[in-house]
């Protein structure tokens, strides 16, 4: 009987560990529960942790069962390799849902869904970006604990870091652009130069900072489309951040009308209508003038909302009001064109100031081949012809008395 026992310990004691193993993770998870019971967030965000905590339970079980009723065996070491590096990997798992647990107690208690919500959009920035490093450690960290269980792979290992002097280079230069990202991605994060759900204008496009990783952040544009950008941009790229500080911002509304514009009128009615609408924050709400040139003047109206979203409401809103009170109170303020025709007759043939036109009696006029160094007038030729040197005739009377000389 005792020898037909000895072949079946190893199971008994493996399915023993297994049941120890996922009672031991049940008493720990409720124990768990029990103290955090004020927290019912707590229990939706553990069940992440619920897998990974029965598998490293049962391997931890297993081991200890098979070492001891098995560690004679000449499979052992192979099974127990086997099960190391599933450790390695539950355990591994596990951290990662622990981290997972915390960034969702953190990001519940601090909601973004406030009217001043900006400390709990740095927080939520922060606790992502931090999750996103642990996670990224820890995946790092059981490779690397995988690779050392295996002797030839440490073997190689001593090789590489004894010749790291060459790698080292070739590896920083092959990771030099994913590293900058990361290290842009750690600034954004914690210099609170944007955080998640931040109203920006990144290359003429308007939208919201939708989310941050190690490399990139994504832009929810607002007609939903999705502008990726790398971390770097956020770091070496001048943008524009609407809620850096606060959320409140101001907006203009332009119009190019007619000089006969009712200036006074218009202000009426902006008052009437800002008076009317929950859009606006009662800040700021004045209209000016700010050009009056190229035969249109320029009318600007300049308000103010709670945040980006109302405001463009407002200024739609606004625009939409004056023109309606223009086209059927002042039609004469809507922009005009205006054509002159002037009916004195072609204008004469125009010459500069203090000068004569003599071109067409004086024979010696430059336009007849004379030099155009100096024109305009008979004493401009005249001066002229004294730098024309002294002509044919002068040479032909040289040549002929040197002819009789000789």
């Amino acid at each position: 009987m005792r020898d037909l026992l000895n072949p079946a310990m190893p199971f008994i004691a493996v399915t023993v560990a297994v049941a120890a193993g996922l009672v031991l993770s049940w008493l720990l998870r409720k124990i768990v529960l029990q103290l955090n019971r004020k927290r019912p967030e707590l229990r939706t965000a553990s069940r992440v942790a619920r897998q990974p905590l029965r598998l490293a339970l049962c391997l931890i079980g297993v081991r200890a069962a098979l070492g001891l009723t098995a560690s004679h065996e000449s499979w052992h070491a192979a099974v127990d390799h086997f099960l190391l590096i599933g450790l390695i990997a539950s355990l591994a798992w596990l951290a990662v849902a622990v981290l997972l647990i915390l960034e969702a107690v953190v990001l519940d208690r601090y909601s973004v869904d406030v009217a001043d919500n900006r400390r709990a959009r740095r927080l939520r920035t922060q606790t992502i970006l931090a999750r996103r490093i642990g996670v990224a450690l820890v995946v790092v960290l059981a490779a690397g604990s995988v690779m050392l269980t295996f002797p030839a792979i440490q073997a190689l290992g001593a090789g590489l870091l004894a010749s790291a002097g060459v790698l080292s280079i070739v590896a920083g230069l092959a990771v030099q652009t994913s590293l900058v990202n990361v290290f842009a991605g750690m600034q954004l994060a914690f210099t609170d130069a944007i955080r998640v759900d931040d109203v920006v204008v990144v290359q003429k496009e308007w939208g919201r900072i939708e989310e941050i990783t190690l490399t990139y952040v994504v832009v929810h544009i607002w007609d939903d489309r999705r502008l990726i950008l790398p971390s770097t941009y956020f770091t070496t790229t001048p943008f524009e951040n609407w809620t850096r500080r606060q959320s409140a911002v101001m907006g203009t509304v332009e119009f190019d009308l007619d000089w006969r514009a009712p200036v006074e009128d218009m202000r009426v009615e902006l008052r009437r209508v800002l008076a009317d609408t929950d859009l606006w924050d009662e800040r700021v709400g004045i209209l000016q003038i700010t050009d009056a040139t190229g035969g249109f003047v320029r009318v600007r109206i300049l308000v103010s909302a709670a945040d980006s979203a109302a405001l463009f409401d407002l200024r739609c809103l606004i625009r939409e009001a004056m023109v309606t009170f223009l086209q059927q109170g002042h039609p004469e303020a809507l922009p005009h064109q205006r054509w002159e025709k002037y009916d004195g007759g072609t204008p004469s043939r125009r010459t500069l100031p203090f000068q004569r036109d003599d071109s067409a009696q004086d024979p010696r006029s430059p336009d007849r081949g004379e030099s155009q160094l100096f024109t305009g007038s008979l004493e401009a030729v005249e001066r002229s012809r004294a730098f024309s040197g002294p002509g044919e005739d002068v040479f032909e009377d040289r040549d002929k008395h040197l002819a009789s000389r000789n």
